[in-house]
């Protein structure tokens, strides 16, 4: 059978077929639930920043929640159709994600798809059995051990689909060569070799070790995805694995913005416009003064309708859309109060990204 490398739509490279979690992602249709910060590993390239590395704390996308079931919300928000569990390790705090798994499955039905990341030091036989009982759709292991190998094995054995994640680390071609041929004898259902990226939180590890960042970009380090290219080709006529190769770009240039125009559309006031990267446009004004005064003066002296003007109390300022924004230099407004065009994530924490003042 001729094998060949192709283009997915999000930018990365597959040989063979995509695993479905992937697709899912691709198109922001997956909600990133963060289940613990606890690890009981350590590596040097570990991009969790410190709010949650080694803490144990549960985020929702980018959500801090109290439990599983608040969690939920905002898996409606994105309309999600799968979710992605991870940390830290979620086998750590094993009955809290058994606890996901099944109230996720509960509540948006059997075909929401699940797939959890663990570097597999504790999976024994009962919890890989558990874990298929409970449904989970793919577990997918990034072995730090030699020893932790042989849990693909056991994964396989308790009828669960594994996947192999593995960063790539400029000048381990021949590790990566070796790892892949170890994989395919192990009949792993696919492998993601990742490309490796500066985060505030390890990028001293990085540098010590004379990585350096990608000309090109603004977390990739150098090196990272040609020796990924490099594997692909060697990969292409010696093995029959399905492998992807997914670049730092594909998950803010594709994946987070999918997510973020998922959960714009549900969020989204009447006022506020969506771009193409999902974030939220619209005018404030800022004052001091007398907020529902100064509101019912613009809907008076502009005719412009309730669902277009709101006062938002915790900023303390009016919300409009830009085109009322825009029209009002025309009225007469109180020399404290400030009018601003502003970018925000529609995110819980709306932040803002970008203002421009307009008076």
């Amino acid at each position: 059978m001729h094998r060949k490398m192709e283009e997915t739509i999000g930018g990365s490279i597959v040989i063979g077929e995509l695993a479905k979690g992937c697709k899912l992602c691709m198109k922001g249709a997956k909600m990133v639930l963060f289940i613990t910060g606890l690890c009981t590993a350590n590596c040097f390239y570990c991009p969790l920043s410190k709010e949650r590395k080694n803490r144990d704390v549960i985020f929702a996308d980018e959500v801090k929640v109290n439990d599983i079931r608040e969690a939920l919300r905002e898996a409606e928000y994105i309309e999600a159709e799968g979710t992605g569990i991870t940390g830290g390790d979620p086998l750590i705090v094993f009955t809290r994600t058994i606890k996901a798994i099944k109230i996720l499955k509960e509540h948006f039905g059997s075909s929401h798809h699940i797939h959890l990341y663990t570097n597999a030091m504790l999976l024994t036989i009962e919890k890989a059995l558990k874990l298929k009982e409970v449904g989970l759709d793919e577990i997918r292991i990034h072995p730090t051990r030699e020893e932790d190998w042989r849990k693909i094995k056991i994964a396989k054995q308790a009828g669960l689909k594994v996947g192999i994640e593995i960063p790539v680390i400029p000048g381990t071609f021949n590790s990566l060569k070796r790892k892949l041929k170890l994989a395919e004898k192990l009949k792993v259902d696919f492998i993601n070799i990742n490309e490796l990226e500066f985060t505030p939180s390890n990028a001293m590890n990085l540098k010590i070790r004379g990585f350096k960042l990608k000309r090109t970009s603004l977390t990739a380090v150098e090196g990272s995805e040609e020796e990924a290219l490099k594997v692909l080709n060697w990969a292409l006529s010696n093995t029959n694995l399905n492998i992807h190769y997914c670049p730092s770009r594909l998950k803010d240039s594709v994946q987070l913005k999918n997510r973020l125009r998922r959960r714009a559309l549900k969020v989204a006031k009447k006022y506020e416009k969506i771009t193409d990267e999902g974030l939220l446009v619209k005018g404030i004004i800022e004052y001091e003064g007398n907020l529902i005064k100064l509101a019912n003066e613009i809907k008076e002296k502009l005719g412009v309708m309730n669902d277009l003007i709101e006062i938002n109390i915790n900023k303390r300022r009016i919300e409009v859309s830009p085109e009322i924004a825009l029209m009002l230099n025309s009225i007469k407004l109180p020399r404290k109060a400030k009018v601003f065009l502003i970018k925000e994530y529609p995110t819980e924490d709306r932040f803002e990204v970008f203002r421009i003042p307009l008076n």
